[in-house]
């Protein structure tokens, strides 16, 4: 798989807390450069990135990031927040007490909420996957697919793990076709990146495969060492 082609499906990702303007601009410039999908960023730097980017590069954020139990209320005003900032895409953590106690209805009335918030942009939905059990990913992708929103999203890659292939490939299964995944979290090599794609990721959340295309650069830029002169005749040099 080209490297372009696995660049266009990522989201060029920086959510660390302490992420300065400066490193969310050149998080942009690498964006924009390498065509990224988006770049996924902290709710407080949307508005600047918006403008900053001026119309060249989608701009993604986050929601009840990292831990998802905010109250619902708050999520959709949040994810309301981030469109009017200039939010492109919205990424939401769903309340992961409400699966464990199997309430399930309020679950989907919670993503129902922010996708009524977020009308007319891209919806993902973090699950967690390292937190659930099988039957649980299974009842969540029920439910994403019943819910509007436009993705079903593996990991927020601040708990305990992040996207497997074996989990990518459960959700592409169990999501209804209209619902495309996103592979987030551990996700360091262009092996990787390939395999999560041809195992059903649309998208993939990382900062790893842009800084490996940099590096890759760097590497083909670098001028080649000379290479030892030897004597036209074959013979030794005489001193």
């Amino acid at each position: 798989m080209e490297l372009s082609e696995i660049l266009r499906r990522c989201d060029h990702t920086l959510l660390r807390q302490d992420a300065t303007v400066q490193e969310i601009r050149q998080l942009c410039d690498e964006g924009i450069r390498y065509n990224c999908a988006s770049v996924c960023i902290p709710p407080c730097h949307v508005a600047g990135a918006k403008r900053y980017v001026g119309g060249r590069l989608p701009i993604c954020t986050v929601i009840g990031f990292p831990n998802g139990y905010s109250t619902t209320r708050i999520k959709a005003q949040e994810a309301r927040d981030a469109v009017e900032n200039g939010a492109a895409e919205i990424d939401m953590v769903i309340n992961l007490a409400m699966v464990k106690d199997a309430c399930w209805d309020d679950v989907l009335r919670e993503i129902e909420a922010v996708r009524d918030a977020t009308a007319g942009h891209i919806l993902k939905v973090i699950i967690e996957t390292c937190l659930l059990t099988e039957q649980e990913k299974r009842k969540l992708c029920e439910i994403v697919s019943s819910s509007g929103a436009d993705y079903i999203k593996t990991s927020t890659g601040f708990s305990t793990g992040g996207a497997t292939r074996e989990d990518v490939q459960l959700l592409r299964a169990c999501c209804g076709p209209h619902v495309k995944v996103k592979a987030a979290g551990g996700i360091k090599t262009l092996q990787d990146a390939e395999d999560m794609i041809n195992l059903g990721a649309d998208r993939l959340g990382t900062s790893r495969i842009v800084k490996l295309a940099i590096e890759m650069e760097k590497t083909a830029a670098a001028p080649a060492p000379a290479e030892e002169q030897k004597p036209a005749d074959g013979g030794s040099t005489v001193y």
